[in-house]
């Protein structure tokens, strides 16, 4: 079976073919970044004009690279949310109007739960029970895996997602967006132990996140060399390195704890990471080193799969219409806040 994947939850505007729920095809991806650059961070309003002007034609690469024609495709899908409800309305009436026109279903699926496939899609092997963590520039969350399908919520950010707070250190540091590659850039140079930044909510047994104070220390942490950007931008590279490296360390530190604890309290079997930060090397090195004491198989995505591709989606989609065909429906509405757990 060959699914249509069809992502605009944010400022990505991708379209990806995938047969049989795992084997990629093509994931073409429309990055807005340079339209976005200059603001450091995402404009809604931009961000949906863009998406119109490019959604039809990437659709139409998609399925070239694919080397299958809209005939062939027997299952769309959508990302429904969570998102920006502008950019989500688009993808989902594009796709409605696409499935309508050839008479093909259409499976409308989470963004969060698309990450936790795209971790699966590339790790077969994966065993369940596992812990899901999402960790992205809009989700934060850690979550019990029953199976694929089966999820149970434990945490989520309780304020700034860690993807966030990383493109807003990096703009305190002066390093251009998006800052989450910028700082793990500058933070190699860096010593992780020379700052001791703060933990958030690792004092307690909750599982949610919390990463503003975390970003307050470091802010006044760079102010305190001065009260100007020219006082800032005095910092020598090599303070600015200390506090990418840890900054980095405080923010990957608590992912790694919680859900290294949670996969020791629900007795996983493997942990599942997904979403733009699971991109993270450092994040790597910390959890194969702590799940391996306990003795626990962590996945990540291929790195295609980490940010938002339409790939996990068409994947997901397979999955979801195979498992029960009622998935598909025409009737759906985009939702900002569009939840997935039981």
């Amino acid at each position: 079976m060959f699914a249509l994947g069809i992502e605009t939850s944010c400022d990505e505007t991708a379209a990806a073919v995938v047969r049989d729920g795992r084997e990629i095809l093509s994931n073409v991806i429309a990055s807005q970044l340079d339209l976005h650059a200059e603001y450091g961070g995402v404009v809604p309003e931009l961000a949906c004009r863009k998406h119109i002007q490019v959604i039809d034609g990437i659709v139409e690469r998609a399925l070239a690279e694919s080397g299958l024609g809209l005939a062939e495709i027997d299952l769309i899908s959508v990302v429904r949310g969570p998102g920006l409800i502008g950019a989500l309305l688009i993808g989902v009436n594009y796709a409605k109007g696409l499935a309508w026109g050839q008479g093909l279903p259409l499976v409308p699926v989470n963004h969060v739960e698309a990450h936790v496939y795209g971790s699966a899609m590339s790790n077969p092997q994966m065993e369940f029970p596992a812990v899901g963590l999402v960790a992205s520039g809009g989700h934060t969350s850690l979550f019990v895996i029953e199976n694929l399908g089966k999820y149970r919520r434990l945490g989520e950010t309780t304020d700034d997602a860690v993807g966030e707070s990383f493109d807003k250190v990096a703009s305190l540091l002066g390093l251009p967006y998006v800052g989450g590659p910028e700082v793990e850039k500058l933070a190699l140079k860096g010593d992780p132990n020379v700052i001791r930044f703060p933990r958030g909510l690792t004092k307690k047994r909750s599982y949610n996140f919390s990463y503003s104070g975390l970003k307050t220390a470091v802010l006044y942490h760079v102010k305190g060399y001065g009260k100007t950007k020219r006082d800032r931008d005095r910092i020598s590279e090599k303070e600015r390195a200390d506090v990418a490296a840890s900054f980095q360390e405080a923010a990957l530190d608590v992912l790694v704890q919680k859900a290294v604890r949670a996969a020791e309290e629900f007795r996983a079997r493997s942990i599942a990471v997904g979403g733009g930060v699971a991109a993270n090397r450092r994040l790597r090195e910390l959890f194969h080193g702590c799940a391996a004491k306990l003795g626990v198989a962590v996945h990540f995505p291929a790195p295609e799969l980490c940010t938002d591709n339409a790939a996990m989606v068409a994947g997901l989609g397979h999955r979801l219409y195979t498992k029960d065909a009622s998935a598909a429906t025409y009737d759906f509405d985009a939702e900002a806040n569009a939840d997935f757990f039981q």
